[in-house]
């Protein structure tokens, strides 16, 4: 067994309510950022690719880049949150975001930006695990509802002010579209100085630390391919072909391997013995679920606003405000009452179901539909992601010892991240098709000509065409939409199902399971691991990081 390399300070030497949120000011602040770095771009990306004299296949990497980075890589920055000190990985993360990002704003040419966003990447996917970690191990889980509304507000706040910011960035001459990528440097490097005041996590160290470099690769090589699959499956090749079969099953057998690694390594980046228990196995399910709905289903509500009806980046970006203020209100409100009663599963239930709600009205919509209609639509579904999405994050981090977090926190985070980018890939492919059909109808319909360039409405410049086809264009597309929000409910569904599945939950009143005096499991004791290596006694503090009130 290890020694300490340092003592422990006692257990009840917690943060202060108003050190928590003084913490949590440079957390959400640098989360923000990262999360604006990934949206800024959606408005802008047009014009930073026409500057760079880039093509479509490189448009969609510039996306594609940061998001395998940030996804892969999502469990091994929960893993080292388990082994090392989760400030200084947090301190990394932000570096590593604020080098990338100044590459970006540097690149000449399409290839050097992707090759920075995917560096980029690396940083998101670190602060996307690691800040919530790091509240886990500062706030117990029946008082960390109450700060989840912040969690939510500055979701709803990157979301909406992203696009904006990039559409008036690009607008503005004196600025440009490097600022995309610059703007987010200064705030990053803010967010360093207020973390470095103000998170007091004290570090106890052991001896004998291993990393599973093998898991960590595997994991990331099969993620990577089964993305860049659903990436480009429906567009560059057809999801019933050799291409398909090849990658698919690479990337599974891979995959294969990782869980074979993980069953018998010491320190496994993804412990199996946390995410095959019924509580965060559930939880994992109903994320993914929830995941490819919102994601791959509010993704296209900018390109339905601007494309199907018409509106400006900046207009479309107001428009989705009643699906963020859903997130906002919900959060904040959801969060307060899981505090007061310690009770979480009846919001994550009503949060589901809510959302359900939301994506079946979405899905009866047309390029004529009443806006009101579609506010509601969006509210509802902004209402159900904040009841749901950040409480099932937290009934996973209600389940398991302080060992764990960062492990089972990068897990369901992974899984929600790969829900998404599944999500986007596959009702994108289903919008693509449906668009090419209503045009090719429409156009017979009105007995005109295919549509110029032979029918490619991928990358159809609507003002350089003639006024009556936009017209089909805008219809083709607003019509289309809907058709993958029923979808998005239906794949919303089996969260509600997978919701329901979970059992009674209790929040705890302590950081760490040991201090709770049981196990909400009960199905694999914690002192076991694949391969018979006995974890640390439950009563000692080797290798964790404790709150403290001392500055």
């Amino acid at each position: 067994m290890a020694t300490p390399e340092a003592t422990a300070p006692p257990r009840n030497d917690a943060m202060t309510h108003r050190q928590i949120l003084e913490a949590l000011s440079g957390l959400l602040l640098v989360l923000f950022v990262a999360m604006t770095s990934a949206t800024v771009v959606s408005t802008a990306l047009p014009t930073i690719i026409g500057a760079l004299n880039g093509n479509q296949s490189q448009y969609t990497w510039v996306v594609t880049a940061s998001l395998l980075a940030a996804t892969a890589t999502t469990p091994v920055w929960g893993k080292l949150a388990d082994l090392f000190s989760k400030k200084l990985l947090v301190q990394i993360s932000i570096a590593i975001f604020v080098v990338g990002s100044i590459i970006c704003g540097f690149a000449q040419n399409a290839g050097e930006l992707i090759a920075a966003r995917a560096f980029q990447g690396l940083g998101m996917g670190g602060l996307q695990a690691l800040v919530q970690v790091v509240m886990a191990a500062m706030i117990p889980p029946r008082e960390r509802g109450r700060y989840n509304g912040y969690l939510g507000a500055t979701m709803a706040l990157a979301t909406v002010g992203g696009p904006l910011l990039g559409g008036l960035i690009v607008d503005t001459d004196w600025l440009g579209w490097r600022w995309c990528f610059f703007i987010g440097v200064p705030i990053a490097i803010l967010a360093l100085a207020v973390l470095q005041r103000t998170l007091n996590l004290a570090v106890v160290k052991r001896a004998g630390v291993s990393i599973d470099y093998a898991g960590a690769f595997l994991i990331a090589g099969g993620v990577s391919i089964l993305l860049i699959w659903v990436t480009f499956v429906g567009s560059s090749f057809d999801w019933l072909s050799w291409q398909t079969a090849a990658m698919v099953a690479a990337g599974l057998l891979v995959l294969a391997f990782a869980t074979w690694v993980e069953s018998r390594v010491r320190e496994p980046v993804v412990p199996l013995r946390v995410i095959t228990q019924r509580t965060p196995a559930l939880a994992i399910v109903a994320s993914l679920s929830v995941g490819m709905a919102m994601f791959g289903g509010a993704v296209f509500l900018g390109q339905y606003f601007q494309i199907g009806r018409g509106y400006s980046p900046t207009e479309a970006g107001l428009l989705t405000i009643p699906m963020m203020a859903g997130v906002l209100i919900s959060s904040t409100v959801s969060g307060r009452l899981i505090t007061a009663t310690g009770k979480i599963k009846p919001y994550i239930i009503g949060g589901t179901v809510v959302l359900v709600a939301g994506f079946a009205i979405l899905g009866t919509i047309d390029h004529r539909t009443s806006l009101v209609l579609v506010g509601i639509g969006m509210f509802l579904v902004g209402t159900g992601v904040g009841m749901s999405m950040q409480n099932l994050v937290l009934v996973v981090q209600n389940t398991v010892a302080l060992s764990d977090l960062g492990a089972a926190s990068g897990a369901i985070t992974f899984f929600r991240s790969l829900g998404g980018t599944i999500g986007v890939s596959v009702l994108g492919a289903v919008l693509a098709s449906k668009v090419t059909a209503n045009i090719t109808d429409h156009l017979a319909a009105a007995g005109a000509s295919p549509a110029p360039g032979g029918g490619d409405t991928s990358t159809l410049d609507l003002k350089a065409l003639p006024p009556a086809f936009q017209q089909i264009v805008r219809a083709a597309y607003g019509d289309a939409t809907g058709k993958i929000f029923l979808i998005a409910a239906v794949i919303a569904v089996v969260g509600v199902l997978a919701a329901a599945a979970l059992p009674k939950v209790e929040l705890r009143t302590t950081v760490d399971l040991a201090d709770a005096g049981q196990d909400p499991e009960a199905a694999t004791p914690l002192a076991e691991v694949a391969g018979g290596v006995g974890v640390e006694d439950a009563t000692r503090t080797e290798g964790r990081e404790i709150p403290t009130a001392g500055r």
